[in-house]
């Protein structure tokens, strides 16, 4: 049996590993997240604001996301929508406010258990183009800085890695330590079945995770219950 964390609870471990999530805080009021926000120098508008929580997986599908959150009415309006939008069979939810972050590429990396081989890192062409370019490249985890070199090297569609529309190429050592660092999250933490990271917008050139999901065996004590 397995568990899928929040938002919330996936962000968190990302970045206990040193991998960059777009700067978010959580509250169960908003009166709470609103605060928050407010003391966090690194969360400034325009924002994200989400209701996330274990049980739910399609926040876009249901309407639980609001982007270009300008101010804080605004920010206040969104997060009183979003609690209403709760359901019971949500279970426990909060609600997730994070910086509105703008690049015209995407990525996506991410853990998956081969039934075959065990534990591979992912990385590809992320976003609306993920489906239909299918442009993805896989190693064994643990990688090192060499393999993660070598799976950016896989991907067939360099030309959008390199500067495009006004935007600098993709920084590819923070790149190659984001992968290495994923990697390393299901050999220090053997509960760890999956984790995506989609997805992973290229600022400045650098990868930066705007959503996280990691499942993980229902028994673990990764994150407390």
């Amino acid at each position: 049996m397995t568990l899928t964390l929040s938002e919330a609870e996936s962000r968190q471990i990302m970045a206990e590993y040193d991998i960059f999530v777009s700067p978010f805080v959580t509250g169960s009021t908003t009166n709470e997240v609103v605060a928050a926000a407010q003391a966090h120098p690194a969360v400034t508008f325009p924002l994200v604001a989400k209701l996330c929580g274990r049980a739910i997986a399609h926040k876009t599908e249901r309407g639980l996301v609001r982007l270009n959150v300008n101010d804080e009415t605004a920010l206040r309006q969104a997060c009183d929508e979003l609690l209403a939008k709760s359901r019971p069979e949500d279970g426990d939810v909060e609600l997730l406010v994070s910086t509105m972050v703008a690049g015209s590429r995407e990525l996506i990396a991410g853990l998956v258990d081969d039934p075959q081989f065990g534990m591979t890192v992912m990385v590809g062409i992320g976003g609306v183009l993920a489906e239909a370019i299918a442009d993805v490249s896989f190693r064994l985890a643990p990688i090192t800085e060499v393999d993660a070199a070598e799976m950016i090297d896989d991907l067939a569609t360099q030309r959008l890695l390199g500067p495009f529309r006004g935007e600098p190429q993709a920084d590819r050592t923070a790149l190659i330590q984001m992968l290495v660092a994923l990697s390393r999250l299901p050999i220090n933490e053997p509960s760890v079945r999956s984790a995506d990271l989609n997805p992973l917008i290229l600022v400045d050139g650098k990868p930066v995770a705007v959503d996280a999901l990691v499942e993980v065996a229902d028994d673990t004590d990764l994150i407390d219950a």
